[in-house]
């Protein structure tokens, strides 16, 4: 006789799972205390009808079985209830309201002024005219492998992100843009997601440029960067989309400092390229956030190489409502004590303290003490790019300051030279013992007794042996050769722009900033109309002195 498998029981949806267990336990109480006011089927009451399987409530209805028709017995009604929506479901996450962020910035007023335009062109017109040429005739770039380009000295402020990975560095990115939930949305996760140097700049449109398209680009600022390789180009990428904040600044996200990894697996030199971008960076906001305090190599490395612009660093410790009060105290003073090491400064950076993501804070936590500190970094952003025209000029005067100390002891050295150098010496032996001791033949002393300049603006002496190991003493000519009847001579032109020239242009700037804009005027009335009155006394009628009376 064939006898049907049996059938597997279906398994149970945990949520039904749980509630069954539930069912069981009132039934032992029921055992106990007696029946409760639930005297139905609790399997019943908790299985779920077919339909909306997120409608919330109980319904109520009855349920015939073949019993109750037989002896005509009611059944007695049975309760259907469903589980509500979850809180998910019915409501997402509230966002925190931007408005703040409009009007610090004051994103409403980005044209430029008349003025600033006029004093770019005049700032190009001294780099072109005084610098440029004592640049190229004494090989600068060589020695400090820093060539200044017109993309670099018109290019907006640079704000450059760094830190660990995963601290919330493309989630404040954005937030200040307020690109959440939007096609242009930096892809941000828990895990180290950002693997390139993006650029976020101003366009016409939203589109993606490869690295190498940026650094085939002469307009962009970005073409010294081929000479890090076909790698590094292939991790550059830039970004271009319409936006009020981007028409002043342009931000930089770079990948999250991973101590466990070797720097040679990423391809690229990470430390020279990020050594580029510091150099060139306005304002550099380093993130923490409360899970990762801990310094190792590449972090240490990179608060050496921002050795000197200790201005421009803020801290950043991210997340901060994930913290109770107590914690996040104890947390501030660790961020405290691991850095201390790395800035060797009197006064020590600016700590801001918040969570910068569109979401809105965390209950139970320093609502306003988070969002004061928000509003004091989005005033120090301001304060850079309101302050960009001056800090271009004070950048172009102190690299010029530096191409002069480099002139001129190119200069002492070659006359050092040629002071030493006999019928029957060998050249190669008296310029190399120059450049070996120049402390003996008194060069940097020289330089600081003759001219007004500062020993801690002089270059190591060391870099001067790998510069003339490269370039011949034979490819120099001395400054008094550098002169023409018409051009005049470089050296005069250079110490007129350091002295004169910039420092003038940077004070009408200044002025300029400090003038408030010019109201604009009333319109004025139109004329009356032939044949009307208007004004006081137009009721009187006008004596014609002409008149005979």
């Amino acid at each position: 006789m064939y006898h049907p498998a049996p059938r597997a029981p279906v398994p149970l949806h945990p949520r039904d799972t749980v509630l069954r267990a539930q069912a069981s336990t009132q039934q032992q109480l029921d055992l106990l205390t007696g029946p409760s006011s639930h005297d139905e089927d609790p399997l019943v009451q908790l299985q779920q009808p077919e339909g909306d399987a997120f409608s919330c409530g109980c319904d109520t209805t009855e349920e015939h079985t073949s019993q109750s028709s037989s002896n005509d017995t009611p059944a007695p009604e049975r309760t259907l209830c469903q589980p509500c929506k979850p809180p998910s479901a019915v409501a997402g996450p509230t966002m925190r309201d931007r408005t703040h962020i409009e009007d610090t910035l004051r994103l409403a007023n980005t044209d430029p002024s008349t003025e600033l335009s006029a004093a770019m062109k005049k700032l190009l017109n001294i780099f072109h005219t005084a610098i440029q040429p004592m640049e190229r005739a004494f090989k600068y770039n060589e020695l400090r492998q820093h060539e200044v380009t017109d993309g670099e000295i018109t290019s907006k402020p640079m704000v450059l992100f760094l830190g660990p990975w995963s601290v919330g560095k493309s989630s404040m990115i954005n937030y200040l843009l307020g690109l959440h939930g939007t096609p242009q949305e930096l892809y941000t996760g828990a895990e180290p997601t950002t693997s390139e140097f993006t650029v976020i700049m101003n366009g016409e449109k939203f589109r993606s440029i490869e690295g190498i398209v940026m650094a085939a680009d002469s307009s962009r600022s970005f073409s010294p960067l081929e000479k890090f390789g076909q790698g590094f180009l292939e991790k550059l990428v830039g970004i271009e989309m319409p936006h009020k904040l981007l028409e002043r600044v342009t931000f930089v996200d770079t990948p999250g400092i991973i101590e466990n990894r070797k720097q040679q697996e990423r391809g690229y030199p990470y430390n020279e390229v990020c050594q580029w971008f510091i150099d060139r960076a306005d304002l550099i906001f380093q993130v923490f956030d409360p899970t990762k305090l801990d310094v190792g190599g590449e972090l240490e490395m990179l608060f050496r190489q921002m050795k000197g612009r200790e201005s421009q660093i803020r801290l950043i410790l991210n997340k901060a409502d994930s913290l109770t009060t107590q914690n996040l105290m104890r947390v501030y003073g660790a961020l405290f004590w691991s850095m201390a090491p790395l800035i060797n400064v009197t006064e020590p950076p600016r700590v801001y303290v918040s969570s910068f993501w569109p979401q809105d804070y965390a209950a139970d936590t320093s609502r306003e003490l988070f969002m004061k500190e928000e509003i004091s970094l989005l005033e120090d952003l301001n304060q850079v790019i309101e302050n960009q025209m001056e800090n271009k000029i004070a950048f172009i005067r102190q690299h010029g300051i530096r191409v002069r100390i480099h002139a001129l002891l190119v200069d002492r050295y070659l006359q050092t030279y040629y002071d030493k150098l006999g019928w029957f010496s060998d050249p190669y032996e008296v310029f190399k013992d120059i450049v070996n001791d120049p402390d003996k033949h008194y060069i940097f002393k020289s330089i600081l007794a003759k001219t007004n300049v500062s020993k801690f603006d002089l270059p190591n002496k060391e870099a001067y042996q790998d510069f003339f190991g490269v370039n011949p003493v034979s490819s120099f000519k001395q400054l008094s050769s550098h002169c023409s009847w018409t051009g005049g001579c470089l050296q005069e032109k250079l110490e007129r722009a350091i002295s004169y020239d910039l420092p003038g242009l940077l004070s009408s700037v200044s002025k300029a900033a400090a003038t408030p804009a010019p109201a604009k005027a009333a319109p004025s009335p139109p004329p009356p109309l032939p044949g009307t009155c208007e004004g006081p006394g137009c009721e009187e009628k006008p004596k014609n002195r002409w008149r005979k009376q």
